[in-house]
């Protein structure tokens, strides 16, 4: 390679890496507004965040390269020709073919390193894109209770409270209706305060209730509602211990979603083609059979 190829290479490699990273990271930004919904909220790990983007940026490789190397191609032919540098190389005997084929063999590097990074690498960051962003997807918001709103998010149960302190722990004015009997709302509890304590490993909720009644309807199949029988209690001191555990964030396995096409290499995406051939025509014989039998 001659010192013009060289000087070519040179001053494309910086337009390349600029542009490549900024239209990457448009594409992350874009990812994030469309799914800002499932993310925010559900109080996930940084490094949790940071390997789906990871991901995401993987799958965005395929259409930031073209746009980086159409975009670096023409600022550095464009800075060629606004310093006369190509006029130069014209005038020197130095065809268009020989000026422009150091970045011409460049470009089939890219479009063969291309090829075999959506071949070998796609796949296997698509298929952990997609389990990991349906696992987040399904994880429960983090445990956030405002005030006078009902909190249904903790199964089997509607929380609503008047009032909470600063702190999160004190509240005031506390209503749960405790749907794990299944049958509605036969069971409420009323309390005029209360502490709210998370266990340290944040996968039990304590809270303690004060001054406070249970109601409980005993009679599911009463003729009338008005004389079905109910039992109220009075406490003064009341614990209810809460499971969170299906607040946390399961990983699912990556096997079952090895069948989406966009998650297959060129050799399994083959496979699946004579699969799906071969499925095809046993169900063109047995449509045959049963009209051939009408």
């Amino acid at each position: 390679m001659g010192v013009l190829g060289r000087l070519l290479i040179r001053t494309f490699a910086g337009p390349f890496i600029l542009t490549f990273f900024i239209v990457l990271f448009i594409l992350v930004m874009q990812f994030l507004w469309v799914y800002m919904d499932d993310l925010v909220g559900k109080g996930l790990e940084w490094y949790v965040i940071a390997e789906l983007l990871v991901y995401a940026s993987a799958s965005f490789v395929p259409m930031a390269l073209p746009l980086a190397l159409l975009l670096s191609s023409i600022m550095t032919l464009g800075q060629f020709g606004e310093y006369n540098e190509l006029t130069a190389a014209r005038a020197a005997g130095i065809s268009l073919w020989k000026l422009t084929r150091p970045l011409m063999l460049l470009s089939l590097l890219f479009s063969l390193g291309a090829f075999l990074f959506s071949d070998t690498l796609l796949p296997q960051s698509r298929l952990k894109f997609g389990s990991l962003l349906f696992d987040i997807q399904q994880k429960k918001p983090a445990l956030s209770i405002k005030e006078v709103r009902f909190y249904t998010e903790i199964e089997n149960y509607a929380l609503r409270v008047g009032q909470k302190s600063e702190d999160g722990e004190r509240l005031r004015d506390i209503l749960i209706y405790d749907h794990s009997s299944g049958r509605g709302n036969t069971s409420v509890i009323t309390a005029k305060r209360g502490r709210m304590i998370m266990s340290a490993d944040q996968r039990y909720l304590s809270l303690t209730l004060y001054d406070g009644y249970t109601y409980e309807e005993l009679q599911e199949d009463a003729p009338s509602r008005r004389n079905r029988p109910h039992l109220k209690t009075s406490f003064s001191v009341q614990e209810i211990h809460f499971d969170l555990s299906s607040f946390n964030m399961k990983r699912s396995d990556e096997s079952i979603f090895r069948d989406y096409f966009s998650m297959l290499n060129l050799k399994q995406l083959r496979l699946a083609t004579d699969s799906l051939e071969t499925a095809y025509a046993e169900r063109d014989r047995d449509i045959i059979q049963t009209m051939k039998q009408l």
